[in-house]
């Protein structure tokens, strides 16, 4: 197990690689730049806004800009500013742990990134166990009962609730019980007025919305899987010998047969485990949430380089290592499996 977990490890560098060269390819040859909101205010001089690209290092062609980023410019003497004065760059780069400073926030990228770590976390972990913990066990008691009302009933659910947009959602939802009922917030992550986020009890009302949104498509997607998986575990030999034993049903079914049913959902869980922190654009900008997913959208908006990276460079790992999660799973679930 160590050793391929090793070479997957391996063979994950050239891939994170490739997406941070597709990236950032993209990104710079998008049209516009940092600079286009300059661009429009007559009150900025030209001078002013060629000193600024000059800062930034937007001038130089894009492979450059990579380089630079990648591996810093701390090696390379030039004219930042532009004033004539050369002299030595500050930025580390990528490999070295530094992922530079945002355009528009004059800060840097990795202390915007941890200060909305924990808002997206709380959101997608909550919103998970939602989904496992109503969607597995719908899934087992609607293949148990193949073809009754309980199981046409879920799988209508299901369909209609993966067809649903989840702004689509989002905003209906906000729109019944937020603005009509008035019995829950219709956005943000604790009072306005509140010193800080209090802690999660005392503020459940504003996770309820979001939570709802964001967990609606794993518990559709969770129950139907494992409905699939328990009707393959049902017909088994073993859940037949159980059964003859005198066992009682819903120990042969959630004790005998759930976990071997619980396998292909290992496929989907990993992904989904180290995929949270890469936060919820959607969901997070509908409920005005202060997550990464929503500082995602801004960054994109305002062109800003180095967030944009910084987000895409953690989704691509925390994708690589949730597949290699799914495998762990695969042999912590059935130890009949072997790499």
């Amino acid at each position: 197990m160590v050793k391929y977990i090793a070479r997957r490890l391996i063979q994950a560098i050239p891939i994170i690689f490739g997406v941070t060269l597709i990236t950032f390819a993209l990104v710079q040859l998008a049209p516009g730049g940092p600079l286009a909101s300059l661009a429009l205010d007559p009150n900025v001089p030209v001078a002013a806004r060629e000193q600024e690209a000059q800062r930034l290092g937007l001038n130089d062609p894009w492979p450059i800009r990579y380089v630079r980023w990648l591996i810093g410019d701390d090696w390379m003497y030039y004219d930042r500013t532009g004033d004539g004065v050369a002299e030595y760059g500050t930025k580390r780069g990528f490999l070295r742990g530094d992922f530079g400073f945002s355009f528009q926030n004059r800060r840097p990228v990795i202390d915007l990134f941890t200060e909305r770590l924990g808002a997206t976390l709380e959101l997608g972990v909550l919103a998970l166990i939602f989904g496992l913990l109503l969607g597995v066990p719908i899934g087992i008691v609607a293949a148990v009962g193949r073809g009754g009302v309980f199981d046409n009933i879920t799988r209508v659910m299901a369909v209609i609730v993966n067809s649903v947009p989840i702004f689509w959602m989002g905003l209906i939802l906000i729109l019944i019980f937020g603005a009509q009922l008035e019995i829950l917030p219709m956005g943000s992550r604790c009072p306005t007025d509140a010193q800080g986020c209090p802690p999660i009890y005392q503020r459940l009302e504003y996770l309820v919305l979001p939570i709802i949104v964001l967990g609606a498509g794993g518990l559709a997607g969770y129950s139907r899987y494992m409905r699939a998986s328990m009707l393959d575990v049902i017909g088994q030999d073993y859940m037949r010998t159980a059964k003859a034993k005198g066992l009682r049903r819903r120990g042969v079914w959630f004790r005998h047969g759930a976990r071997n049913a619980l396998i292909p959902l290992a496929t989907f869980l990993g992904p989904a485990i180290t995929g949270l922190w890469g936060g919820a654009p959607v969901t997070e900008t509908i409920f005005s949430w202060p997550g990464i997913g929503r500082l995602y959208i801004q960054s994109i908006n305002q062109q800003d380089f180095p967030l944009i990276m910084m987000i895409v460079v953690f989704s691509a790992i925390a994708t690589i290592l949730g597949f290699i999660l799914s495998d762990v799973l695969y042999a912590l679930i059935d130890p009949r499996i072997r790499f």
